[in-house]
């Protein structure tokens, strides 16, 4: 077997002991609207996993759940061997100070400065003395390409820097783990491909296992060491950027191929809910 075949079988099959984040069998509704149906997924320590999928496909509840911000109907989710279903509000609060999440609009405070916004998780979270804790606040944003703008306020920062700026609070207490929520939404494609690099630079610098959710191909097919593609709330299709793209499944070709789904009305049944309750 050559180097590459056995590259491609590692980042298939992440064995037991690679595996950071484990999803198993899970459902998770919304009242009686059923929105995920039997994930399964594996993510491994080290590496940049992607989910997508269209819009309504499932990716911000899967999110929501593996953040253990949303109880599944059914399922389990296991981080760093630990069932986040199951355990105490103490033990979940110290699995998340090893997480950190960078949201889709950055997210910061808006009646707080940059730095002031970065430096909330260490004065929330930890004991360290301010000294230490602007130290740290300056060497993140060095990280972000952010230096100098520490006291400017998030009103006058670019969507872009906007971005860095939530991904810099996010990763202040060097979390195992990040997950970033559509990171290249609203972004003009030059700052894009910016903000990619900066993700592929922080998982070397830091070496972090990165969850990421994302609709934009290019964004994925640069930063992803493995994709999981959802439909309709499930899984279709796990694997390298080359098995995605190479993939004959029509809901995967698709989404690459950004064809939109054919949907198929019922005249009769369209015309009864248009209809109903009128006299």
């Amino acid at each position: 077997m050559s180097d590459n075949q056995t590259q491609s079988k590692t980042a298939q099959e992440p064995s037991k002991d690679q595996v950071l984040i484990q999803v198993n069998q899970l459902d998770s509704a919304y009242g009686e609207r059923k929105i995920l149906k039997g994930i399964e997924l594996s993510v491994k320590q080290g590496e940049i996993l992607v989910i997508m999928g269209g819009s309504g496909s499932g990716k911000s509840t899967l999110l929501k759940n593996m953040l253990g911000l949303m109880q599944p109907t059914r399922g389990e989710i296991i981080i760093d061997k630990m069932n986040i279903n199951t355990v105490d509000k103490q033990q979940m609060l110290k699995l998340r100070r090893t997480m950190g999440v960078a949201f889709q609009g950055g997210a910061l405070l808006s009646s707080m400065s940059v730095g002031d916004n970065i430096k909330l998780p260490l004065r929330q979270h930890t004991d360290l003395d301010e000294s230490t804790i602007s130290i740290m606040t300056r060497l993140k944003l060095e990280l972000m390409n952010l230096a100098g703008f520490e006291d400017l306020m998030p009103s006058e920062l670019s969507g872009g820097m906007l971005k860095r700026a939530g991904l810099a609070r996010a990763v202040i207490m060097d979390p195992k783990i990040l997950f970033f929520d559509e990171p290249s939404a609203g972004l003009d494609p030059v700052t894009s491909v910016e903000l990619d690099q900066l993700i592929l630079e922080l998982r070397k610098a830091m070496n972090m296992t990165i969850i990421v959710v994302t609709h934009e191909l290019e964004s994925a097919f640069t930063i992803a060491d493995r994709i999981a593609v959802l439909y309709d709330g499930e899984i279709v299709k796990t694997g390298t950027v080359e098995e995605i793209k190479a993939c004959d499944d029509e809901r995967v070709a698709n989404l690459i191929n950004r064809k939109p789904r054919e949907v198929q009305i019922d005249g009769e049944k369209y015309l009864s809910r248009l209809t109903e309750g009128a006299e």
